[in-house]
């Protein structure tokens, strides 16, 4: 039970956990709230400001170094007003790298004696002389400081060990969420079937259907649209339909990649609120996803749990949420016609697609799954709590 002596201070410079914008790092930050308090931890959002810069703006990078110092300095100060017992012990940043630096917790941690916690940081040395030299700065000084890192992939983890020292401690939080709602929605999964037949008249329950979910952007995701249309065109006479869920102002670029498929074809079904995403997972047959220059892509998490079978690029940490061979297919990243032929692959075989689905709900559940991120969560923040003890 969260109380006295109990409560983090979290923060997220990418995007809060309440932005109305969705994300697989929205999702993310809500599910680090989430089991934050499932481990008895009292998780306080502290500040909603974005440090993120896209383009590498040199200026808006400064301008937001100063906000976030003056913004960090009444923070400090409002906190360290407040009761003992209400005050955080501890300060919990998500996802900061060199386009989203971490200008609060450090100062603030400091300010109130207390450990900083870094999860999901990264650290790549290529941008220390780059278009983000100050992110880049500001990043590895935040990574200096903290008492314990958690990393999410071991892509990351490898970035981060030149920079810490004992008694700091690089630890391991793999990707993961709630397999209940996935699990329900599984049940439903004839239900989901028809009605998403029902919503979108070209879809015929009697095809396969592969699913891909992904934010239309023109960056990584828009790259990925990209192969996944020209990988497809190559299983053209293949027996296959695709629904695509998300948005975003890359839409008509994205919906150009597939403009050779007939709307019988490829179906576009927009965003989707949580309950309607839910049944789009359960009511499709494989998830498909090129993850060009993914972190590790939380949808592809969410499809096998919700009972899917996967084919996606290995790139970044795509490895740390899927079971190559066992829960899905990971040709290499960028290959267009080895992405094409492992979707040919399950297609062909839907006695390894079940094995396989059947395989990827028991690693959610047995690997990934919310509980064992709240136990990590516990004894990193017990960890830090217990250094800064003897360090006193």
């Amino acid at each position: 039970m969260s109380g006295p002596g109990r409560r983090v201070a979290f923060y997220a410079p990418l995007k809060p956990p309440d932005h109305p914008v969705p994300s697989g790092d929205r999702r993310m930050a809500r599910a680090l709230m989430a089991a934050l308090a499932e481990a008895g931890w009292d998780a306080e959002l502290v500040s909603r400001l974005r440090s993120y810069d896209r383009t590498g703006d040199a200026g808006r990078q400064a301008r937001l170094q100063a906000i976030g110092a003056g913004q960090a300095k009444r923070l400090a100060t409002r906190l360290a007003r407040r009761p003992a017992a209400s005050r955080p012990v501890a300060w919990l940043t998500y996802h900061a790298y060199h386009k989203s630096p971490d200008w609060l917790g450090p100062t603030v941690s400091r300010a109130l004696g207390i450990p900083y916690l870094l999860v999901e940081a990264s650290h790549a040395a290529k941008q220390a002389h780059g278009s983000w030299q100050l992110g880049h700065a500001a990043t590895a000084a935040a990574i200096r400081q903290a008492a314990v890192v958690l990393a999410m992939t071991e892509v990351d983890a490898a970035g981060l060990a030149p920079l810490l020292q004992p008694p700091q401690q690089l630890r391991r939080l793999p990707p993961f969420l709630d397999p209940a709602p996935y699990a329900a929605a599984r049940l439903r999964r004839a239900e989901h079937r028809r009605w998403l037949a029902a919503a979108h008249q070209s879809l015929d329950p009697a095809q396969p259907w592969l699913l891909a979910v992904g934010m239309m952007r023109p960056d990584a995701k828009r790259d990925s649209y990209r192969l996944l249309a020209a990988a497809l065109d190559k299983i053209k006479t293949l027996t296959w339909q695709l629904i695509i869920v998300g948005d975003g102002i890359a839409r008509a670029e994205v919906e150009e990649f597939f403009q050779q498929f007939t709307s019988r074809r490829v179906s576009f079904v927009g965003f989707q609120e949580r309950d309607s995403l839910l049944a789009c997972y359960a009511a499709a047959d494989v998830y498909v996803w090129p993850a060009v220059r993914e972190a590790y892509g939380l949808a592809i998490l969410e499809a096998q749990a919700a009972g899917l079978p996967v084919v996606a690029g290995h790139d970044g940490g795509v490895a740390e949420v899927v079971r190559a061979g066992v829960t899905g297919l990971l040709p290499a990243a960028g290959n267009v016609a080895e992405f094409a032929a492992a979707v040919a692959e399950l297609l062909a075989a839907p006695e390894r697609r079940a094995a396989m689905a059947a395989a990827a709900v028991e690693f959610v559940a047995a690997e990934r799954a919310q509980a064992a991120a709240a136990r990590l969560l516990d004894q990193a923040l017990q960890a830090a709590l217990a250094g800064t003890v003897a360090g006193q």
